[in-house]
């Protein structure tokens, strides 16, 4: 695989797809040298003199290098490669983090409200296998060291860094967290599924974006190596409809649908901009609006270890930046919450309503990645409630291996709940019950 210049996406205001609404982390820049193209055959493309740098004709859609010039003059199906950038809660910026190897499991609200102890003497997840397509897992973090399949992984940005390793940040490796961190170890935290496997698909470096072609390829190989599931906790909100919008929405269907096909769950982060994805009808949130993608929102509690008197909630109410919309979300998952408030009046305690898991911190000497530093820490987000519903079907996956991807999200929603006194706006199926899913 080539190497990817990411020095050439454009950083300037014209080039900018969506630009950024009130809460927004997201932007989405276009790229002036690679281009999507949909496409059931490269031939022409290369006969184009064209450099293909992804043939993912599976799913009718090719990524190649070159002059605008030279592909107009064999294709009229095309547009510009995109940055997509991830999405987290302004409150994550204020989370600690902590190097030592203590039990977590006792802050992990997330796991003991889905009752995950219970849920492991049924089935670890073992004989599954499930691709986090982010910044990069750190196959060497203690509680992941048993689950990380170092030689399947893969690094798509091209930066020469590999794959296995938290190159691009530490969200990744919170995610894998989330799935797969070792029950048996005596220390850190625990995992939803920790009897999977875990393949890092690297698509972010240094910089702050990923490329939307080198994620569609990721999706493509999960794929190709069999995964059950692929957690894709990133993002590009708000993207106009309108010109190359509707383009990438098309190019994300055709992706999606032979991955689902295919039997890989696409587990989608629905964003964190507290948008109606129901009534935006000019705007495209990509890629959890794509078909097929099991879009997730996010919930937590408010006051786990402190008291918030009135504005107490239980780990089933939506959280405060989640995206919503009835029909938009698929159903909801522990993401973590906070009270903003509570930030300067309980200094000590109002970050536990977030989700704590494994962290790895990289480290770069002259622009050369050399390690990291693992720890565990906080953080909230769509991105965090997306890994429990990958390691949900990583569980399914393991005590019913015969399902299909549509069958499995149909026992997740149809185990799933909207909790009493809230709107199903919030939780589309309704709320993630990973032992009803697994006993039915």
């Amino acid at each position: 695989m080539r190497p990817q210049r990411r020095r050439d996406f454009l950083k300037t205001s014209g080039a900018l797809l969506g630009g950024l609404f009130a809460g927004s982390t997201v932007v989405a820049a276009e790229r002036t040298d690679r281009f999507v193209v949909k496409t059931n055959t490269v031939s022409r493309l290369e006969r184009a003199g064209l450099d293909v740098v992804y043939d993912l004709t599976p799913a009718n859609v090719a990524v190649v290098e070159g002059s605008e010039s030279d592909l107009s003059g064999v294709s009229s199906s095309y547009a510009p490669d995109i940055e997509v950038r991830l999405q987290e809660p302004d409150v994550n910026g204020s989370a600690p983090t902590e190097a030592h190897d203590e039990p977590g499991y006792p802050v992990q609200w997330d796991k003991q409200d889905q009752q995950i102890p219970d849920v492991h003497e049924v089935t670890r997840g073992e004989g599954t296998r499930v691709a986090v397509i982010d910044t990069g897992v750190a196959a060497s973090h203690p509680d992941l060291e048993h689950t990380v399949n170092e030689s399947l992984s893969r690094d798509f940005t091209g930066d020469g860094f590999g794959a296995g390793v938290p190159a691009g940040g530490s969200h990744g490796t919170h995610c894998a967290g989330i799935i797969a961190a070792n029950d048996a170890n005596d220390e850190g935290v625990v995992g939803s599924a920790p009897g999977t496997e875990i393949v890092d698909c690297r698509v972010f470096s240094t910089t702050e974006g990923a490329s939307f072609a080198d994620i569609l390829a990721a999706i493509l190989y999960s794929v190709e190596i069999g995964c059950d599931a692929a957690n894709l906790s990133l993002g590009a909100y708000p993207v106009p409809r309108e010109a190359n919008g509707d383009f990438y929405g098309k190019v994300l269907n055709s992706t999606l649908t032979y991955a689902n096909k295919e039997g890989t769950v696409l587990a989608i982060a629905a964003g964190n901009d507290s948008a109606d994805l129901q009534h935006d009808k000019n705007f495209i949130s990509l890629p959890n609006e794509g078909a097929q993608a099991f879009s997730v929102a996010a919930t937590g509690p408010k006051g786990f270890m402190f008291d918030a008197g009135d504005d107490a909630e239980g780990p089933e109410s939506p959280a405060f930046y989640t995206n919503y919309g009835t029909n938009a979300i698929d159903i909801a998952a522990p993401g973590g919450d906070a009270l903003l408030d509570a930030i300067e009046t309980h200094p000590d305690t109002w970050f536990f309503d977030l989700v704590y898991n494994t962290l790895s911190t990289p480290t770069y000497e002259n622009g050369e990645y050399v390690g990291a530093t693992h720890e565990y820490g906080w953080k909230a987000g769509t991105s965090m409630a997306t890994p429990q519903v990958a390691a949900a079907v990583a569980l399914v996956k393991s005590v019913k291996p015969d399902l299909n991807a549509n069958q499995v999200k149909s026992l997740l929603k149809n185990t799933a709940s909207v909790p009493e006194g809230y709107d199903k706006t919030y939780y589309g199926s309704g709320y993630l019950d990973v032992l009803a899913a697994i006993e039915s």
